[in-house]
């Protein structure tokens, strides 16, 4: 490779990673899945990566499974499952810590079975006009609906974006992985709770008033029909076929139905997250290939730290969450460290996850609630998610590296 193409490789992976901090191009309307799409076009563009590498950068198998489990997802959100849920939170009766209480284990239970994104997407605006309706402050109900639903989505492989991408790279069994990842999941849905109960007392305070919110209908054949759907696909994640294959089986049967058009499923799809993990894969795939003309090959210098252990990956993890994102942040590293052993791809897919919770922008599951909250009347700030999301993160991430570090499967 000639050193003008490694400098446009070097120039544009920088470029896309300071994109992906921003969250956007100043002054234009442009977000991080422009941003990369951008990028892969300059690179294509000035001939520094052909349409060949690009697509062999492409891990088509983890994309696959990603739209697969979207489509899973949807089936339950077209059955009213998500609406019907968080109408129950809302109508529960008893004092606002019973609300919280509820709202963190709907959030987190679900997550952790489906993609959270979804999962929030559906129930935040039910919830807003709920909570109003009751005379009661529906912010610390919505740090607790995003911080459950990054917290519960750690405790499975298909539970969010990144363990997707990290169990199909590292070929982890979906049973041993919720074995390790469950337990500091559900620590981390009780620091959500603790966190917001005691940075949010005064909210918590109001008792409001009981109201009788309007009946979301749910469609039980079809809420049925995708439980039935799950179960069978757990199943078949123990058997030796690809993933990816069984997964796209199971949503082609969802698509087959008499009441809910395919086309409805197809567009709950989250069309720009995927389009965004298949720029970067071209992006970090350029940048991981050519590192050695890039960088006079600084994996062979030692230049770059080992991630096998939790002082490294831990602030690594924190850091890069809250900066570029968490999915961006485990594409680079698997990219830059792709050889890693199960025990660190367990650390990385539950610390990555539960850092998203320190700062509105460190998830897409964050942002999605805020940007639903603001469309139903209700303002959710930086400040208010920093209040409660900070103490959150910190005493999670410590309790969960603690977990890694006494069952062996990572080093301090």
């Amino acid at each position: 490779m000639g050193v003008s193409s490694a400098f446009v490789i070097a120039v544009t992976f920088t470029l896309t990673y300071i994109g992906m901090g921003v969250g956007g191009v100043p002054g234009l309307k442009t977000d991080r899945t422009g941003i990369a799409l951008m990028a892969v076009a300059i690179l294509l563009a000035t001939g520094a990566v052909t349409p060949i590498e690009g697509a062999l950068a492409l891990d088509g198998a983890t994309l696959v499974l990603m739209f697969a489990l979207m489509i899973l997802s949807a089936q339950f959100n077209e059955g009213g499952l998500y609406g019907f849920a968080a109408q129950r939170v809302v109508a529960a009766a008893g004092r606002p810590e019973r609300l919280l209480a509820l709202t963190i284990v709907v959030s987190g239970v679900l997550s952790a079975i489906l993609v959270n994104d979804i999962v929030v997407f559906a129930m935040a605006p039910i919830l807003c006009a709920g909570l109003k309706a009751r005379g009661l402050d529906p912010r610390p109900y919505l740090v607790a609906l995003a911080g459950a639903g990054n917290a519960g989505s750690a405790a499975t492989l298909i539970g969010n974006p990144q363990n997707i991408l990290i169990g199909q790279i590292g070929h982890l069994g979906f049973w041993h992985f919720a074995g390790v990842c469950a337990p500091p999941a559900i620590i981390g849905l009780i620091c959500v709770y603790g966190a917001v109960r005691i940075y949010w007392r005064e909210e918590l305070a109001a008792a409001g008033h009981m109201h009788d919110p309007t009946p979301v209908a749910m469609d039980r054949r079809q809420v049925a029909k995708g439980i039935v759907a799950t179960l069978f696909l757990i199943g078949l994640f123990a058997s030796p076929i690809p993933r990816e294959v069984t997964a796209l089986a199971v949503a082609a049967m969802l698509l087959a139905s008499r009441t809910i058009h395919s086309r409805h499923l197809v567009a709950t799809v989250d069309w720009p997250l995927l389009l965004l993990i298949a720029c970067l894969f071209v992006v970090t795939g350029a940048f991981a290939t050519h590192l050695g003309d890039i960088a006079g090959d600084v994996r062979t210098a030692g230049s770059l730290p080992p991630i096998d252990n939790l002082r490294v990956l831990a602030p690594g993890a924190l850091m890069l969450s809250n900066t570029i994102g968490n999915v961006p942040a485990t594409i680079l590293l698997l990219k830059l460290w792709p050889q890693l052993a199960p025990g660190t791809l367990y650390g990385l897919a539950v610390l990555s996850t539960l850092a998203g919770n320190l700062l509105l922008v460190g998830s897409l599951c964050n942002i999605i609630v805020a940007e639903r909250a603001g469309d139903n009347g209700v303002k959710l700030t930086f400040g208010d998610f920093t209040r409660a999301g900070v103490p959150m993160t910190v005493v999670s991430m410590a309790l969960a590296a603690a977990w890694l570090w006494l069952g062996g499967w990572m080093a301090l």
